[in-house]
């Protein structure tokens, strides 16, 4: 593809076409799959994504809608839907914090954890054995690599929301 443009458009950067154009392949390979794997289990991605931000918060897996929303990098109106439709399926419970009426605490039911925990065991399950071509230095090497580049692109767009990807919250 690269030696395509270059010889159509001579000139034409195109380094960047080795590098983005697989990680997009690979981003809608791997979320394709995720998605697979969350049909199966009967959970979908934002389901997921809010249960699992409240399970790596720790004990007592309680968060204001607020944090939820800079964790989840998703805006207030979608995290509302997201809790009213968990908390219709008995995955959460929602109460003013005390002393802080306009505050909303979201906590994690005993479904809502035990749901996490068996669909994060499959997701990773499947996750690992995906990238299981690779070396453990290689994962290495490459989550460093990527890394890097995340970061680098977030300071060239001026975008600092993704900030936990690979971290502990």
């Amino acid at each position: 593809m690269a030696d395509a443009w270059e010889r159509e458009r001579p000139g034409t950067p195109v380094s960047s076409v080795g590098i983005v154009t697989p990680i997009w392949q690979l981003a809608k390979l791997l979320g394709d799959d995720r998605r697979r794997v969350l049909a199966r289990a009967g959970v979908d991605t934002a389901t997921l994504d809010l249960l699992s931000v409240l399970r790596r918060a720790g004990e007592p897996y309680t968060l204001s809608t607020r944090e939820l929303g800079r964790r989840s990098l998703v805006t207030a109106g979608a995290v509302s839907q997201r809790v009213a439709r968990a908390e219709r399926a008995g995955l959460v419970t929602r109460r003013p914090a005390a002393g802080r009426s306009r505050t909303v605490l979201v906590a994690l039911t005993a479904a809502g954890h035990e749901l996490v925990e068996t669909t994060v065991d499959q997701v990773l399950h499947r996750e690992a054995e995906l990238i299981g071509g690779l070396t453990g230095e290689e994962q290495r090497q490459l989550a460093g690599l990527l890394r890097v580049l995340l970061l680098d692109v977030q300071e060239r767009l001026g975008d600092d929301r993704i900030t936990h990807v690979g971290e502990l919250d």
